[in-house]
């Protein structure tokens, strides 16, 4: 089976951890290693280096050679521009075809923490064994919903058919803060993680399906991919595609492929540290607990994040509680964990106030 790991975002709601040439995919803050590296860890020893691959943005390509120098460079597969999944996932179909790719794909994410590594193994064996069976299946892998979080896919699920499977009932995207409470409540909804184990060519049909403007671009790239005119044509098409989520562009508007549809729900200890407090969470040993990086000093100081990348310079805080303080070299950001969610929008005004460069 061919694993395909994304690995393009630009994090803004890590800053000033996460830049956009240096993404909190490729940051080293857990262990000394960093979210891509330790997805590769996860499935390299089943599926082995050849079978995996990378989907990034042209410019981190070098970052992912020397974070994963085992992985070929024909498996790094580059956009040109940042157009969201559904593009992405798009282009690298077609290159996998092209390159004599068949059969069950499973799509993960770079950005994200597992602690039961085992069972998601078996997870991704168990889709591979249900697509060769029936190509014309969807494999969702889901968790099941810890808190209410609106900023999610979710799935409905219906009968359950073996242990942690079930029906695919629905879905929906990122839903409102009311109804996803409803959802939350209703125990039949789980967290969607972005991770699916599809059919190659199957998957393709569906771009011809429900986005057919979408795939006509993405036949004329794939008539070049291999020449010494890919990249040309790739990027003279691949800006004009629509930026869109796979879970808009197709997930949403299965119709007949979702009775075939099966939902995994392991036990992955999963969670995204998408965010400066989820970060915190993610490496804390305790709620109370103070995680810290660098030369730091803390008094009566509980439940903060405070990272020191600047040398020669020591930071210090005294009765802070729930506290983020993130200082590099060129950025400081301190906030309240309650605001956290408000970065993206501070990263939204450096660039409207002219200080792009810090971004």
């Amino acid at each position: 089976m061919h694993v395909l790991i994304f690995a393009g975002g630009a994090g803004t709601r890590l800053w000033p951890l996460s830049r956009k040439n240096t993404p909190k995919q490729f940051e080293k803050v857990f262990n000394g290693k960093s979210t891509l590296q330790l997805t590769v860890d996860r499935v390299a020893p089943t599926f082995s280096f050849e079978n995996i691959y990378i989907s990034t943005n042209e410019k981190y390509v070098a970052i992912v050679k020397e974070q994963i120098p085992e992985i070929p460079t024909h498996n790094i597969i580059a956009e040109p521009a940042k157009r969201d999944v559904a593009p992405a996932l798009g282009y690298n179909l077609m290159h996998l075809k092209k390159t004599g790719g068949k059969g069950p794909v499973a799509i993960i994410f770079s950005d994200h923490l597992m602690k039961n590594v085992t069972e998601f193994i078996k997870a991704l064996k168990t889709g591979e064994k249900l697509v060769r069976r029936n190509p014309k299946r969807i494999v969702f892998i889901g968790n099941k919903a810890r808190y209410v979080e609106p900023n999610l896919g979710w799935i409905q699920v219906g009968k359950k058919l073996k242990k942690d499977m079930y029906e695919y009932k629905g879905w929906i995207y990122r839903p409102p803060l009311e109804e996803c409470k409803k959802m939350f409540a209703s125990r039949k909804w789980i967290w969607n993680l972005g991770y699916w184990v599809l059919d190659l060519d199957f998957t393709i049909s569906l771009y011809h399906k429900y986005a057919p403007q979408m795939y006509q671009k993405l036949k004329k790239i794939e008539e070049l991919i291999g020449t010494n005119k890919e990249y040309r044509i790739l990027k003279k098409i691949y800006p004009t595609m629509q930026s869109i989520s796979l879970d808009n562009a197709i997930i949403e508007k299965l119709k007949s492929e979702a009775k075939e549809a099966i939902v995994l729900t392991p036990d992955l200890g999963w969670s995204d540290p998408g965010t400066l407090y989820a970060l915190k969470e993610a490496l804390q040993d305790s709620p109370q607990a103070n995680v810290s990086r660098g030369e730091v000093l803390s008094l009566d100081s509980q439940d903060c994040l405070i990272f020191n990348y600047e040398s020669n310079k020591i930071v210090t805080t005294v009765g802070l509680s729930g506290y983020i303080l993130v200082n590099m070299n060129d950025a400081l950001i301190v906030v309240k964990k309650e605001d956290v969610p408000k970065v993206k929008k501070l990263v939204e005004l450096l660039e409207k106030k002219g200080f792009a460069k810090y971004i």
